[in-house]
């Protein structure tokens, strides 16, 4: 089912963490390279996720940055890079960039990112270097600048490394920078909310409750996910025609959405509904009447969860490079269900 990769920060919210528990094959997230740092950041429950092979740390080496500083490490990393520094640039221009402040809004660590763009960021006043520092090597930077940065790097790891990963965050800076045009074309998407389908544990569920529901209700899950996962691959390529993909796996996911619902019964915990957006980039260009956001199709009821697909539209998407390039976000402000 692929791996969720947490962005901006280090450690992801508990609630982050139970999600892809629950619903993937465990969760990354972007860490310094240097070993002292990793020791010193990342948090003691991340790490028994780790010794269980659920959690995965991901670092650019040294000879990768070296390559992204050339040419970079997948055929779009120019692309990107273009991207990258020309919304510095836009954002150092505006007649109120943000300041780095002391104490910092935000940090970057500079074993995060390359040389090039170190100097970049502290030439354009966007950024200055922490002096101490406790772990290593630090810009005060704003956290619409981490947000950007950290969001690039996110999705050049998830490109670049050899397991399916899917960009998430909590984060609605970084998320919207995710959206941002990585190439001059154009490149439509579909948003859809998927949340009230994908429950988490109640606040304060301990994560072995979460982890012993996963390894007992492991086919529920995956049953779910895969109908969902389908459903998304097949609005993809099939933008023009959402009613009739719908109606293809109506069955499927109903069936997936109340066996997992009778699993959350006999589980006994209290589980809340909170937002998680999906945005996915369409396979080829588009255009006319269907791509009209206003339309708002209402595809139906599955089990009682209303499901709206294709009721936002999303222009420019950065250009898809895999068939899995999802990008989440997790809104916490939601109640109990």
């Amino acid at each position: 089912m692929g791996v969720l990769l947490y962005y901006p920060t280090v450690n992801p919210p508990t609630e982050v963490v139970h999600q892809a528990l629950l619903y993937w094959d465990g969760i990354a997230s972007v860490v310094p390279r240097d070993p002292r740092l990793y020791e010193a950041l990342v948090g003691p429950e991340l790490r028994r996720l780790e010794e269980r092979e659920l959690y995965r740390p991901l670092a650019f080496t040294d000879e990768s940055l070296d390559v992204l500083d050339r040419y970079g490490p997948s055929p779009h990393a120019d692309q990107n890079w273009s991207v990258l520094t020309g919304e510095l640039r836009r954002i150092a221009a505006r007649p109120d960039p943000p300041v780095p402040t002391s104490p910092p809004e935000a940090v970057l660590f500079t074993s995060k990112i390359t040389y090039p763009l170190k100097q970049l960021l502290l030439e354009l006043g966007l950024a200055t270097n922490l002096v101490p520092w406790s772990f290593g090597a630090q810009l005060s930077v704003s956290k619409e600048v981490q947000s950007l940065v950290v969001g690039v790097l996110a999705r050049e790891l998830a490109a670049t490394t050899d397991s399916a990963l899917f960009p998430y965050t909590d984060s609605e800076d970084a998320y919207r920078n995710s959206l941002r045009p990585a190439s001059p074309t154009r490149c439509l998407a579909w948003e859809m909310e998927l949340g009230r389908l994908l429950p988490v544990p109640a606040p304060d569920t301990p994560t072995e409750d979460v982890l012993a529901f996963r390894e007992k209700y492991a086919d529920e899950r995956r049953r779910l996910m895969r109908a969902l996962h389908r459903m998304l691959g097949d609005l993809r390529r099939d933008y023009e025609h959402p009613a009739d993909v719908f109606a293809q796996l109506r069955l499927e996911l109903s069936e997936a959405v109340e066996d997992y619902r009778a699993a959350r019964r006999s589980s006994r915990m209290a589980w809340a509904h909170r937002s998680v957006t999906v945005s996915v980039a369409l396979a080829a260009a588009a255009g006319g009447a269907l791509l009209l956001p206003d339309l708002g199709w209402l595809l139906g009821t599955i089990g009682g969860y209303a499901l709206n697909v294709a009721t936002r539209e999303i222009r420019p998407l950065a250009r898809a490079r895999d068939d899995h390039d999802f990008s989440y976000l997790h809104r916490v402000q939601s109640g109990l269900a």
